[in-house]
């Protein structure tokens, strides 16, 4: 209801300064006005153009923070991984900041995909990286899915959530979500690297041999092992490339790799 008052408002004080132009450009007598208020014309476009700009400010706030969100916004704590799909400008700006609506195709681990938008002030760096393709942690709620928030990528249940999501949709190999769910990560380098032309979930699938250092002093050897990787990832785990192997205390055959260090999750 407030976005339509200001709206109405808006456009009643937007004809008020078009026929204040049109007066001071083709009017006879600058004394008379349509508008009696404008008589005085200093002072009347004055106070119009302030209420005005108000106006403005006003109907911008309120399409930027719409009714409920942000009692929406507490009610969504359920984490996926949403893929971008699009990005585009609303015409808001905060402090030369742009706002984007960011669309998304989100994947619950535990339930169908939706297309959902996230709203939100992005900086020239954060835009160049909203790439369609790029994939990020979401909240949302599910009873409304239309819309979802960035999620904290640091955050101990999102890392969690998101390690289930990959689990569940095939990303981690069966035999290897104990490693990667409880093992210790020890620094190794990438030796070899195999595509196997898997594609899932916009990763892809490779066989990796890995020289391993252990941290405990125990001698280097060499280890083999798959993992799904997003493209943009690729270029991190190249032949020489530093990354971890994670393997479970008495499981050292079975490994997951990891281009950051990772601490155990169960």
């Amino acid at each position: 209801m407030l976005r339509w008052i200001l709206r109405v408002v808006w456009l009643a004080l937007s004809a008020m300064v078009a026929i204040w132009v049109c007066e001071g450009l083709f009017g006879v007598d600058q004394s008379e006005s349509l508008l009696p208020f404008l008589s005085d014309r200093e002072t009347g476009i004055i106070v119009v153009g302030v209420f005005w700009g108000i106006s403005t400010i006003g109907m911008s706030l309120a399409d930027a923070f719409p009714p409920r969100s942000r009692a929406r916004r507490s009610s969504r704590t359920r984490i996926a991984i949403g893929e971008i799909i699009e990005t585009r400008r609303t015409g808001l700006t905060v402090n030369d900041v742009p706002q984007y609506d960011v669309y998304l195709q989100v994947s619950p681990a535990d339930g169908a995909s939706f297309v959902s938008v996230h709203r939100g002030l992005l900086d020239a760096m954060s835009a160049v990286a909203a790439q369609p393709g790029s994939v990020l942690p979401v909240r949302y709620d599910p009873a409304h899915t239309d819309a979802v928030d960035i999620a904290d990528s640091e955050a101990p249940e999102v890392r969690t959530a998101i390690l289930d999501w990959r689990v569940a949709k095939g990303l981690i190999r069966p035999d290897l979500v104990g490693a990667r769910t409880r093992g210790i990560a020890h620094p190794a380098n990438v030796l070899r690297v195999r595509p196997t032309g898997t594609h899932r979930e916009g990763n892809v699938e490779l066989d990796l041999a890995l020289l391993v250092t252990p941290d405990n002093g125990q001698a280097q050897r060499e280890v083999e092992t798959t993992v799904f990787l997003r493209p943009e990832a690729l270029d991190r785990v190249q032949v020489g490339s530093p990354v971890f192997a994670m393997w479970e205390p008495g499981r050292p055959d079975k490994v997951a790799m990891t281009i950051m260090r990772e601490e155990p999750t169960r």
